[in-house]
This record gives C-alpha cells, sequence and structure tokens, in this order.
C-alpha cells in the first residue's frame, strides 16, 4: 500500500494520493545494487583461491602463503563492528560507499604486488574494506525495509551468495589460467563500478550528525581481541601446537582484552557495541545460533569437498560444484522461508527447523564410509542445507527486529561477526579432530609408512594421493572416513546447542505490510507503541512511530 512520505510517527491520512511509485522503483534499484556489492564480497576468496598455487609460482614465498588469507581474514573480522557503529553514528550511504572504495582500493594493490610482503598488505587493506560490504548490506535493508518484507530480500541474498560458492573456483580457474593470477583481483573493478554508481544514484538516506566521539578505545581493544581469537583458531594445530606458549599468549591477550573491552562499553559515550542489545533475549538467541551456525556451516564446506575428493574420487578443480546439493537446497529453502516469512509474519518455526535439519544432516553425513555413492551423500548435504537454508537469513531478521533503529548497524554487524567467529572456531576445531583422527588411523592401517604420510598434514591434494601405493591410498580413504566422521559428529552436538536455543526464540510480531499495518490512521496498529517487540518494549524500536525514515520508502517495497 503506498503512503505519502510522512515525518516520524506521524499517520498517514485516509485516502492522500500515492506519490511514491519512483522511490518504488529506486529501492528495487538499490537492492539490486545491494546483491552486486554481495556478489562482490562472496566472489573474492572463492576467486582467488585457485589462483593461490599460481601466484606462489610468480612472486615466491611459500613459507608466507597462509598470511594473504589470514591477513584479509584478520581485517574483515576487526573492522566488521567498527563499520556497523560509524554507520550507525555518520549515515549509511557514505560509510558503505567508503567500504566499497577501500576494498576495490585493495584489490587494485593486490593485483598490483611485485611480492608477497606486498600482497599480504594490501589484502589486509582488502579486509578491511570487505569487514563494511556486508554489514552494509545489512543494515541498509534493515533501514530501508520493514522486518515483515525483510525476508524476501534475505532469501534473494542466498541465492547470490550460493552462485558465489558454486561459480567463483570455476571463475577463478578460467580467469587464472586464460587472463592470469592479477586479474582475479581486478576483476572486482567492474563489478565494484556498478555497485558504486548504483549505490551513488538512487540510494537517499538522511544524513546523520554524531552526538558523540567515536570511541577509540573500545574500538582498539574489540579489534585486539578479535584478531588475537582469529589467530588462535588459524595457527592453532598447525603453525603451533595448542598448548605452545604462542597460542597460550594469543588467548590470554584475546581475553584481557575482550574483559577490558566490555568494561569500557559500560562508561563509553558512543559504545561501539552496545551492551543493551544484549539485554534483549532475542538478540542474544540469535547471536548464539549465528556463532553455531558458522561453525558447523564452515566446517562442514572444508571436509565435505576434502571427502569427496579423497574417497570418492571427485575432481578438485570442481570443488565448487562438489557442494552443490547443499547449496542448491539452502537457496531454495532460504527463498520459501523467506517468502512465508513475508506472506505471514511468523518465524519462529524456522530456527526450529532449520536446527532440527542441520542436526539430521549432519548425523546423516557421520555415517559416511568408503563405500558411501555419490546420490547418497548428495542426499545427505541436501538435508544439512535446507537446515542451512532455514537458519542464514532468519537470524539477521529476528537480530535486526530486536533493536532499536538507531542501533541496525550494530546488530547487524554483531550478527555478523558472531557467524564469523563461529566459522573460525568451526573450522579450527573440527579441522583439529579431523587431523587427530585421520593421523591415528593411518598409524593403525598403515604402520610407520602411514604416520610419515600425514606427517606434514592430514590433508593430501591430489597429486600426493596419486604418488601414493595402492595399500597406503585405501588406508588414507578410511582415515579420511574416519576424520569426517568424528567432525560431522562433533557438529551434530553442536548443532543440537543451537537447537535448545531456538526453542527460547519468542515470535515478536514483525512489522511490514501486513494488513493490520496498512490500516487508516485510528486503528490500534498505528499507534506505534503497539508495535513495539513483546520481549523487551524499548522506545524507537524497529517498526515503531520512532523508526523514522524508513516508513516512506517501506511501504512501497
Amino acid at each position: 500500500m503506498a503512503e505519502t512520505e510522512k515525518k516520524p510517527g506521524e499517520q498517514a491520512k485516509p485516502g492522500a494520493p500515492a506519490k511514491e511509485a519512483p522511490q518504488s522503483r529506486s529501492v528495487r534499484v538499490v537492492m539490486m545494487a545491494l546483491m552486486v556489492t554481495i556478489l562482490l564480497a562472496m566472489l573474492d576468496n572463492m576467486i582467488v583461491s585457485p589462483a593461490m598455487p599460481t601466484i606462489v609460482g610468480d612472486l615466491g614465498g611459500m613459507e608466507h602463503l597462509s598470511w594473504v588469507v589470514t591477513a584479509y581474514m584478520l581485517a574483515t573480522a576487526a573492522s566488521t563492528p567498527i563499520w556497523g557503529k560509524l554507520g550507525d553514528m555518520y549515515g549509511r550511504k557514505g560509510v558503505f560507499l567508503t567500504s566499497i572504495v577501500i576494498f576495490l582500493a585493495g584489490s587494485v594493490l593486490s593485483g598490483m604486488a611485485q611480492d608477497m610482503g606486498q600482497l599480504i598488505g594490501f589484502r589486509a587493506v582488502q579486509g578491511l574494506g570487505a569487514g563494511g560490504l556486508m554489514v552494509g548490506v545489512m543494515a541498509i535493508i534493515g533501514e530501508l525495509v520493514p522486518p515483515r518484507e525483510r525476508g524476501k530480500y534475505m532469501g534473494m541474498m542466498t541465492g547470490v551468495m550460493a552462485v558465489a560458492m558454486i561459480g567463483g573456483p570455476l571463475v577463478g580457474g578460467t580467469i587464472t589460467d586464460h587472463l592470469g593470477w592479477r586479474w582475479a583481483f581486478y576483476i572486482n573493478l567492474p563489478l565494484g563500478a556498478v555497485a558504486l554508481a548504483m549505490v551513488t544514484a538512487v540510494l537517499h538516506l538522511p544524513e546523520k550528525k554524531a552526538q558523540g566521539r567515536i570511541d577509540y578505545l573500545g574500538a582498539a581493544l574489540l579489534t585486539i581481541g578479535i584478531s588475537s581469537l582469529v589467530l588462535v583458531t588459524t595457527w592453532g594445530g598447525t603453525e603451533y601446537d595448542w598448548t605452545s606458549t604462542v597460542i597460550m599468549e594469543l588467548i590470554a591477550i584475546g581475553v584481557v582484552s575482550l574483559i577490558s573491552f566490555v568494561i569500557v562499553q559500560k562508561k563509553a559515550a558512543e559504545p561501539i557495541l552496545p551492551l543493551h542489545i544484549f539485554r534483549n533475549l532475542n538478540f542474544t538467541l540469535m547471536a548464539v545460533i549465528g556463532f553455531l551456525t558458522g561453525f558447523v556451516m564452515f566446517g562442514a564446506m572444508l571436509f565435505l569437498p576434502l571427502y569427496q575428493q579423497a574417497v570418492q574420487g571427485a575432481s578438485a578443480t570442481n570443488s565448487g560444484l562438489l557442494l552443490l546439493p547443499m547449496l542448491l537446497s539452502m537457496m531454495v529453502v532460504s527463498f520459501f522461508s523467506g517468502r512465508f516469512t513475508t506472506s505471514t509474519g511468523k518465524y519462529k518455526i524456522f530456527p526450529i527447523a532449520g536446527t532440527v535439519l542441520m542436526v539430521l544432516g549432519l548425523f546423516l553425513l557421520a555415517q559416511m564410509d568408503t563405500d558411501t555413492s555419490r546420490f547418497t551423500s548428495g542426499l545427505y548435504m541436501a538435508v544439512l542445507g535446507a537446515g542451512m537454508g532455514c537458519l542464514m537469513q532468519i537470524t539477521m531478521l529476528v537480530a535486526q527486529n530486536s533493536v532499536e533503529m538507531k542501533d541496525m548497524g550494530v546488530a547487524s554487524s554483531s550478527a555478523t561477526l558472531f557467524r564469523t567467529l563461529g566459522s573460525s572456531f568451526g573450522v579450527a576445531i573440527m579441522g583439529a579432530l579431523f587431523n587427530s583422527r585421520v593421523e591415528s588411523t593411518m598409524s593403525e592401517r598403515a604402520g610407520e609408512l602411514g604416520g610419515k604420510v600425514t606427517e606434514q598434514s592430514a590433508q593430501l591434494d591430489a597429486d600426493s594421493l596419486s604418488k601414493l601405493a595402492a595399500p597406503v591410498r585405501e588406508a588414507y580413504q578410511h582415515a579420511v572416513s574416519a576424520g569426517t566422521h568424528s567432525a560431522f559428529l562433533l557438529g551434530a552436538v553442536i548443532g543440537v546447542a543451537a537447537l535448545v536455543a531456538a526453542f527460547f526464540v519468542k515470535e515478536v510480531p514483525l512489522r511490514g505490510a501486513g494488513p493490520k499495518d496498512s490500516e487508516p490512521s485510528g486503528s490500534d496498529s498505528g499507534s506505534g507503541a503497539a508495535e513495539k517487540p513483546v520481549d523487551e518494549p524499548v522506545e524507537g524500536a524497529d517498526g515503531d512511530s520512532a523508526r523514522g525514515p524508513r516508513d516512506a520508502v517501506a511501504e512501497v517495497v
């Protein structure tokens, strides 16, 4: 239902003429630009990964190869909450455009790198911009679109993410083979230029003036804390033993920094991460579920291709296609859940159904052995994908619906951060369990020779596998099967914890384009007070009379 533009809290007059048709089209164009930006963010690592062997061959520095990924991941994780807060303080459009420009600058510089040290530094710049891309998209959608309508757009986002995961490795391999590895970075420029032009032209959001200064101390402490934890999960069990001095020092630095951060946030005038948002039960539960979902999802995406290559003989060059059953299922279910949420305004069923399917899918995947067919494993992956499809965007939707409009940025960045941290811990912990099981099984089945085979790494590439003698290769296949069994069983246990959290989620009504939300002035639904979240009534909560500038746009989406 179209409405005339109104001031915050003001009701539209019955029979007022519709003036928002052009703005409606603008919103749709903005959504297209946001989808392009998501594609930009998701494609980068997927495209760069296949180019890494060629990069090492050209630049050298094999011993620093892991830092090309680590520097990007550290900068992304550490900057995510800061981007969210900057958007809340100074306006989303300018901050979002700045993050795109920084990301593109990092891409150009990475493509021009002359040695591995330069590439690592420029990847950190690129990661700094990437931290604002996804947060900016989520926060802008939160400001433009009411919660009731958000589901269908978030379903579209999952589809874009799935396309990137499937097509990224194929595109990256093709670009590297035909244009050179530098174009794996330069390819970001046309996509980024399209996003910049579209957002600049059609996105119109009110400018904001910050009421206080940036909490620099809090930002520094949070950056140190997050960086320490990410390094622990990246280096633990690979570069250093889990009980080594370096890992213990990083854990101590991370814990002290985060505790200090919490203390500082309680006193800061403009905290980077306002602690009051965690007093809302739904928001806290979504943070927990998002962390656990990230833990399971990225762990599964790491070990499924490994299992299919080592045990089922699949080609490593088509690694994106190996995950097709899971990604397609995730995309279809996410699209359906978004449409269902938009049409009914209900969502609690999806966290519960999603965690049930996630646990079931992981339990089924844990049953795979050396005789499991690709068809059977594909079915198991589809079950897991369906669970992920129920959870991926609903967690963000509920998190945004649980805070005031002024905290939309920090809510979006916090949800993204918890999922990122979950993925880091998932890859590290599931990886440590997998490696331990593979090494012990190899020693049992192939004796001393088996131990030597996995001495450097429990994950062998295609060339290493092809050079193994038949008995040792068979032992390795059994070892990988045992390792994935342990990893997925752990994932299922983690999924049960997410299921318990899902049962405590409260069905807070989503405001938006439902019939009650369109009633003329004088109805209860238009009063603003009736639209506050029931689990923690807060003035200005998303969807109430104080939600402000979004009202003029949201009604026409």
